[in-house]
């Protein structure tokens, strides 16, 4: 005869995914904590023990009662990561039941893709033609970048079935990368290829990686913050190594590696290429179709703030700091306007156009070329990913006060309050 499983148990399992869920979404782990202990003294646990790594969660209800140790098993795409936080808020304001939650996160990650491979495909195709609109706006970077993201995508599906392979897929982006973009630029069919072949890749880099360590460290989270910041670093060291490789096997001049930025084409292709990146991104993670305009408003507001600080100023880091603060605040606005639309869901894409990982391996590349020059383009580009944490710090505190008002009201109560409510079922983003 089965045994009943204690509702402390229940209640300690539960939370365990939700902060793995939330881990695996890419949140800071002092975010994640401070969720899990909101969630936690809702259900009548104000004495919570949680304490988060980057790879796994520890819990207790209690000092001193049994703990539970859940490991994070690879990432989230965003519509999992919406359905994690629709789950949070539904525990928050008890309208979700504890075993409603365990059910539907046991089966989270079997979540089907919306747009299956195809989609992955059609993503890849147009997040490197929209980056490459962005990074190095001219025709023939863009055409490179659509031409080469297949293999991008390739590598992405064959990662999760080999270690080797997913160890390594920063080595073997970068080279195949590289090794075509250096040919093209020897038969003289592309300018820059040292911006044109990181279009195609952008997706891989570990910009994420690197500014999330430095807001966990600004925040006190300093394992975390340091053992993130050290695997990212290790990632862009792989790209660097890939993209060296091919450097000698071609046995590219040094005057090819120069890290100016073609700009052929005009003021609309940067704004085109952001639209097109944010179609792209809700290919890629199976966002539903209801969320894209709201993405594209953060999205777009982290550009407009980007440019518009380039404008102001010509240090690179005060548009770096404009568009996270920017993407830090729209975001949270964006979940108060729109409950279906969390947070860290509207917030992370804009990651894509902040570029601290693309510019990370412009910088490490010129070490092999310029070693003088390439230890103040290390600097500036630390002084970046610098400005890019603290912006995301000053958007989150500008927002908390938005934040608090929508979590005392409760995000789920929010959305019967607003007439597409009335019209699907509560239970998106899964259902839609």
């Amino acid at each position: 005869m089965p045994t009943l499983e204690a509702p402390e148990t229940k209640t300690r399992r539960l939370l365990a995914w939700l902060g793995a869920g939330l881990l695996a979404g890419g949140m800071p782990v002092h975010e994640v904590e401070e969720d899990v202990r909101e969630v936690a003294e809702t259900l009548g646990h104000p004495r919570t023990q949680v304490a988060c790594s980057p790879n796994a969660i520890s819990f207790s209800l209690a000092s001193g009662e049994p703990a539970t140790l859940e490991r994070v098993e690879g990432g989230l795409r965003l519509d999992q990561l919406a359905e994690v936080s629709v789950l949070q808020a539904g525990l928050r304001t008890r309208s979700i039941g504890v075993d409603d939650a365990l059910a539907r996160m046991a089966t989270l990650r079997r979540q089907p893709h919306r747009y299956p491979k195809g989609g992955l495909l059609a993503g890849g195709v147009l997040s490197g033609a929209g980056i490459a609109l962005v990074l190095a706006p001219s025709w023939p970077s863009v055409f490179f970048a659509a031409a080469i993201a297949p293999a991008t995508v390739a590598l992405m599906l064959l990662s999760p079935r080999s270690s080797l392979v997913r160890t390594l897929t920063p080595f073997f982006a970068a080279f195949i990368a590289s090794v075509i973009a250096f040919w093209a630029a020897g038969q003289g069919l592309v300018d820059s290829p040292l911006w044109t072949m990181i279009a195609p890749i952008a997706v891989l880099l570990p910009g994420a990686l690197l500014v999330t360590g430095l807001t966990e460290l600004a925040a006190g989270s300093m394992l975390a913050g340091t053992a993130r910041l050290g695997y990212g670093t290790t990632q862009l060291l792989l790209f660097a190594l890939g993209l060296g490789a091919a450097v000698v096997l071609l046995r590219v001049p040094a005057e090819r590696l120069d890290p100016a930025r073609p700009d052929e084409l005009g003021w609309w292709a940067p704004l085109l290429g952001v639209f097109i990146v944010t179609i792209a991104i809700s290919l890629m993670e199976s966002v539903s179709f209801s969320m894209v305009p709201w993405l594209l408003v953060t999205i777009l507001a982290t550009f407009l703030a980007l440019r518009a600080g380039n404008l102001l100023s010509e240090a690179p880091w005060v548009g770096a700091f404009l568009g996270a603060a920017a993407a830090s605040l729209v975001s949270t606005v964006v979940e108060f306007l729109r409950p279906q639309v969390p947070r860290v869901v509207a917030f992370l894409p804009s990651f894509w156009l902040l570029v601290p990982g693309s510019i990370g391996l412009v910088s490490v590349t010129r070490i092999e070329v310029a070693p003088d020059a390439a230890i103040g383009a290390v600097g500036g580009t630390t002084v970046i990913v610098a400005a890019i944490a603290l912006g995301i710090v000053v958007g989150a505190s500008l927002a908390r006060p938005l934040r608090s008002v929508a979590r005392r009201v409760g995000v789920l109560a929010l959305l019967d309050r607003l007439p597409a409510r009335r019209q699907r079922p509560a239970r998106a983003p899964r259902d839609q």
